[in-house]
């Protein structure tokens, strides 16, 4: 969760941007007639665009890191078909395994994605992709469309049964742009090839980059009890057998001379924070810190903790659901008022009463709705907190034992400032750079890791190993370190 804000929804709506145009394409050197918007236009659209990201997300700061990144990345982009683009590059402070681009040349890639990199070479094969997209005018057309949207609540609101549950429970406003189309993925990923060779590259970085976001997908489906994750990679760039296929045949019409780098990403990425941030918060065994707004609670054991950029979220397998924000408090309201009087206003509730949470006013009400078709019960908590309101939305199931119940309640009750020790000493994880020892092996490095399940399946993704190679001696490994 980052530095709270109110929700809001995020929709850009261009007003008279477009010109028709026939241009070439420059992958393929055929013609087409696609709504464009003018090289001036970009600009403005992206220099507005890049403030609401930096907004909700937020930029890595390290120097050293935006530098490695700004450097590969000009050296991909030194030569292509526009040189009137002047292409920027970022890092998002996210976890997830992504990278996108705005008209203009805004070119973005997470920490998760830098993490999940093996060599400059997989890193140089997505910064030149992206730059595929501005020069195939991919990202002028998304916008065009107002493809820019929040996620939303529209998860849970579809299977929720009743307007106050609708307004008490939601899933957040995670950025989303549309996928590509896969002929816009296609021309990506030939441009794509076509720059990071001409910066010397190797082109077997891109299939085999490819290769890891697939593992890195499935894992996270796995870890998560999904099918799919929707917030990855691949939510924006679509992956196919075929696509994959046509990369890798492309990748060898090129010289396969160019150079990997794989220890000097190592090296660029080593200390780097992994997972959420202190910015964002993060969770530890059934426990939310956040140290740069200094709070805390604790969630029941058995409930599985996930961080969003707006709210945090944990959630059993039995049908209960937490959700925690912040709202401002600006004027004044006591936390019954602002229950009854403005967040609550047009619901119908049951059991309004004033409480205290570790010394700090709250108030706290409940009404009935429904899950995914299920009968729940749903309170609602605000707690005076500085100049805002702590915010829990608990959805428990009718029926359920007395014990869980009791559980779930103790979740608003543990709320509480971090103490200064706690702040000093409770940090994020980070990426860590070790060289393998004689007697390491793939389950001995995987055990550093803070990890209770799947932790050699996280490292050999992490570290792009196949099932059944073990590590080598003196080569360098990546682990994730408390």
């Amino acid at each position: 969760m980052h530095k709270i804000k109110s929700f809001f929804t995020y929709m850009l709506i261009l007003p008279t941007l477009f010109v028709c145009a026939c241009s070439t394409n420059p992958a393929t050197g055929k013609r087409q007639f696609t709504a464009l918007m003018s090289p001036a236009q970009e600009n403005s659209v992206g220099a507005q665009e890049h403030q609401k990201i930096v907004q909700q997300y937020g930029l890595v700061t390290d120097k050293k890191l935006n530098d490695y990144v700004t450097a590969l990345g000009k050296r991909v982009t030194e030569d292509t078909e526009r040189p009137d683009v002047q292409y920027k590059f970022y890092i998002i402070d996210s976890p997830i395994v992504n990278a996108f681009a705005l008209p203009g040349g805004y070119i973005y890639v997470s920490r998760g994605l830098l993490a999940l990199s093996n060599s400059e070479a997989e890193l140089a094969s997505v910064l030149g992709h992206e730059a595929g997209h501005i020069t195939g005018r991919h990202s002028a057309e998304r916008y065009s469309r107002g493809v820019v949207t929040s996620l939303g609540a529209g998860i849970l609101s579809a299977a929720i049964g009743s307007q106050g549950a609708s307004q008490a429970i939601s899933l957040g406003s995670n950025l989303y742009l549309s996928s590509y189309s896969r002929d816009q993925e296609n021309e990506a990923d030939t441009l794509g090839l076509r720059y990071m060779t001409r910066g010397g590259f190797a082109p077997q970085a891109v299939p085999s980059f490819l290769y890891s976001l697939q593992r890195q997908s499935d894992l996270d489906a796995r870890l998560s009890g999904q099918q799919g994750n929707r917030y990855n990679y691949f939510s924006t760039h679509p992956a196919t057998d075929q696509r994959v296929a046509k990369t890798k045949a492309e990748s060898m019409q090129y010289p396969q001379t160019g150079i990997n780098n794989r220890d000097a990403h190592l090296k660029a990425i080593n200390g780097m924070t992994y997972g959420d941030s202190e910015r964002q918060g993060f969770a530890r065994d059934n426990n939310f810190y956040h140290p740069e707004l200094g709070l805390k609670f604790s969630v029941p054991q058995n409930f599985t903790i996930k961080n969003q950029p707006s709210q945090v979220i944990a959630l059993d397998n039995k049908g209960s659901l937490i959700v925690f924000d912040m709202m401002g408090n600006k004027e004044g309201y006591a936390p019954l008022d602002y229950i009854r009087s403005v967040w609550m206003k047009e619901t119908q509730l049951q059991n309004l009463e004033e409480i205290n949470v570790n010394g700090m006013k709250a108030a706290t009400a409940s009404f009935p709705g429904q899950i995914n078709g299920e009968n729940v019960v749903i309170r609602v908590v605000a707690i005076s907190w500085k100049d805002r309101f702590a915010r829990f939305q608990l959805a428990i199931p009718r029926g359920a034992k007395a014990a869980l119940v009791e559980d779930i309640k103790k979740t608003t009750y543990s709320f509480r400032n971090m103490s200064a020790n706690e702040k000093k000493t409770i940090k994020p994880y980070s990426v860590k750079i070790i060289a393998a020892g004689v007697n390491d092996t793939v389950k001995t490095l995987a055990a550093r890791m803070p990890f209770k399940e799947m932790a050699e399946e996280r490292f050999r993704v992490m570290n792009a190993m196949a099932k059944g190679t073990e590590v080598q001696s003196g080569a360098l490994y990546k682990i994730v370190s408390e």
